[in-house]
């Protein structure tokens, strides 16, 4: 019998499978302090479902800093170095039910589960190692990979192939995530979507993007499976 996976899940992070309390935007804000010497605020910048980088950018134009490769990378690796303490003195925690479906996809050998997240790499495993989630994940796509979110399903989709060594046809792709983007980026490759409302969106604005499926939270077993496996 063919043990190969045929169902890959593409899980975004925040706001989907934890939240970190603020702790990402006080890490851009004392990176901001440290490197540049500029105080200021972030909150009137769109921060659900966007990459670092485009944050990033919003946060130059802003401070009127030079949008430079050098500017990025310096900044970047400020931010990095301020994660793990904004973690430290936030309230961040794994949300309601994701520790349950995470397991039960994992013991699925038809299931694959991977990321596809706006968050670079490093900050990535920065936020879900101190989780114990890490290490649920062999392959993701991230802000390293490109800009724009809804460039970064290929990225996820080949990664995934090279690992299991089988290809993910699209209706048996899904992303899951919190915002009206993780939709987007979904369609971009042709993918389906379960929206979660444990984000910032506004649930009745998620569902209005049309998602394949919709669940108000993960504690939802049946629901959860119910949608994917159809």
């Amino acid at each position: 019998m063919n043990s190969s996976p045929n169902l890959l899940l593409l899980w975004d992070i925040d706001g989907t499978l934890l939240t970190s309390g603020g702790a990402g935007m006080r890490a851009l804000q004392t990176a901001l302090a440290a490197r540049f010497g500029i105080k200021g605020s972030l909150e009137d910048i769109d921060f659900g479902g966007r990459t670092d980088p485009w944050i990033m950018r919003r946060i130059f134009a802003k401070f009127s800093l030079p949008d430079t490769p050098e500017t990025m990378e310096a900044y970047t690796a400020a931010y990095l170095d301020a994660l793990p303490d904004a973690l430290e003195r936030a309230t961040s925690r794994v949300l309601p039910g994701v520790p349950e479906r995470l397991a039960e996809a994992a013991a699925r050998p038809h299931v694959a589960q991977g990321l596809l997240t706006g968050n670079r790499r490093r900050g990535a495993e920065i936020k879900l190692a101190r989780h114990g989630l890490w290490e649920t994940f062999a392959f993701g796509a991230f802000a390293d990979d490109h800009e724009l979110r809804n460039e970064l399903g290929p990225f996820a989709l080949r990664r995934a192939r090279e690992h299991h060594g089988v290809s993910f046809a699209p209706e048996r792709t899904w992303i899951i995530g919190d915002t009206p983007h993780d939709i987007a980026c979904g369609r971009a490759i042709g993918a389906r979507t379960l929206a979660v409302a444990t984000g910032h969106s506004d649930p009745a604005a998620l569902r209005a993007h049309g998602p394949d499926a919709f669940l108000t939270d993960l504690r939802d077993a049946a629901g959860f499976w119910e949608a994917l496996d159809r």
